[in-house]
């Protein structure tokens, strides 16, 4: 019989509570659903499987990373069509578990409100519709035995969260992968957070717009000391060097990062001006610096060890120095306390990432004795960056599967296509705060317009 895909056509269905937003093909050669755009196709049984011992998000992110799942067509339209089914879902359609913490992210778009886990088999089983959906989700899935996840899943963190020995090996799941591999992806660039787009520009320009921006906020100036928190391969440090005559030193829990950042360092012959460590920022004891540059790298902080952060850098301060602070944010929850890190990001992308809406974040900065002086969000900044590092992955997906492995090729594929339509919807944000610590009497050191950046 070759029936699989209207049975499962009918099963999402019902569990979605909607008509079946994208067309589905199954491994029987059987399809269903419209009959235009993409279509999601279920190579093998295992794909139903793994959804059936781990409903929800991790799940379904199991199949994709194998290989089970599978799209033909518009990834970007497969994600829009699903995701905003789930967005327009009412709140009382949701189980009464925890939203899901919605990516890092550099972070997946996707809410699901279906539930997940050992909770969200009890739901599910609560409602017969949903019982009879089961029972013949199992039918397909024979024999059911449960696969096991995909080896890009990050393997068990031991130690207490966003404790130095966790955060190193964070770190290195998702960073030392391959500078090869980030290469195709980034561009001639290498640098792994939002550009900074004119119209009509490119990826590159983009991302040298924004390393200026960052160093005409921070003021910078020949002979300044200006400490890089999260250095990446050493694109910050390079531009603030050579432009601006500036003395910095990069910090990185990434060893193949430093070893790529020094590298470049040598062959710009800046190694008199750059100094790159593979150092946690809790132990960068040698200040006062200057200025401050952290982009992309709060994310990774936790919002247990934010006040830690805030605080450390203001100690590394100078009075009178500035801070740029460039970081991802989520909406404010109506629970905070029921916010949770999202399963596909947490176990493929960033482990122990976290997100935090702006206002949090300004209001840590300034507990720990900054002045913040000016917001800037760059959401639709982001939203362009994704595309363009979707479409360099697409464009050399071949190497990246080469030099990585197909599962991580498809991880960064979804993360990254999920994570541009969030920003899209404003379902993700990204802002870089500039916070100062006042100098004697109060003194700023700003212009009184500070946002011409070049006064």
């Amino acid at each position: 019989m070759t029936d699989a895909a209207p049975r499962l056509a009918a099963l999402a269905e019902t569990l979605l509570g909607a008509p079946l937003p994208v067309r589905i093909r199954a491994w029987d050669g059987s399809e269903a659903g419209p009959a235009t755009g993409p279509t999601l196709v279920v190579n093998n049984r295992r794909a139903l499987r793994r959804v059936l011992w781990m409903p929800g998000e991790l799940g379904l992110a199991r199949a994709w990373v194998a290989g089970d799942l599978t799209v033909e067509g518009d990834l970007f339209e497969v994600l829009d069509r699903v995701a905003g089914l789930l967005w327009e879902r009412e709140p009382a359609e949701a189980p009464a578990t925890p939203a899901p913490r919605t990516g890092l992210g550099k972070l997946t778009a996707l809410r699901p409100h279906l539930p997940s886990g050992a909770a969200g088999t009890a739901a599910l089983l609560r409602d017969p519709a949903s019982r009879a959906a089961v029972r013949d989700l199992v039918a397909l899935a024979r024999p059911w035995a449960a696969p096991a996840p995909p080896a890009e899943e990050a393997v068990r963190r031991g130690g207490p969260v966003h404790s130095k020995g966790r955060d190193r090996q964070a770190i290195s799941h998702h960073y030392d992968v391959g500078n090869a591999f980030y290469e195709h992806v980034l561009g001639p660039s290498m640098v792994y957070s939002c550009a900074y787009w004119s119209p009509g520009g490119t990826l590159e320009e983009a991302q040298r717009d924004k390393l200026d921006l960052v160093c005409r906020k921070l003021g910078l100036k020949e002979g300044d000391r200006l400490l890089d928190v999260g250095c990446g391969w050493g694109s910050m440090a390079l531009h603030a060097a050579r432009e601006y005559g500036v003395r910095v030193t990069g910090v990185t829990l990434s060893r193949e990062q430093a070893a790529y950042a020094r590298k470049r360092i040598a062959e710009e012959g800046l190694t008199d001006r750059i100094e790159i460590r593979v150092q946690d920022y809790r132990d960068v004891k040698d200040g006062p610096y200057d200025a401050i540059s952290s982009i992309g790298m709060a994310e990774h902080v936790g919002a247990e060890r934010y006040r830690e952060y805030a605080r450390t850098l203001h100690a590394l301060l100078a009075p009178g120095g500035r801070l740029l602070n460039h970081q991802i944010a989520r909406p404010p929850e109506p629970d905070e306390e029921a916010y949770r890190v999202d399963e596909f990001i947490d176990a493929y992308v960033f482990p122990d990432g976290e997100l935090s809406p702006v206002g949090t974040t300004v209001g840590e900065l300034e507990r720990a004795g900054f002045e913040v002086r000016d917001v800037e969000a760059l959401r639709e900044h982001y939203a362009l960056t994704l595309r363009a590092w979707v479409a360099r992955l697409e464009e050399h997906w071949e190497e990246a599967v080469r030099l990585t492995s197909p599962g991580r090729a498809r991880v960064w594929l979804l993360y990254m296509a999920a994570s541009a339509l969030g920003f899209e919807h404003a379902r993700l944000g990204v802002n870089q705060i500039l916070a100062v610590r006042p100098g004697g009497g109060g003194a700023s050191g700003l212009p009184l317009r500070a946002r011409t950046w070049g006064a």
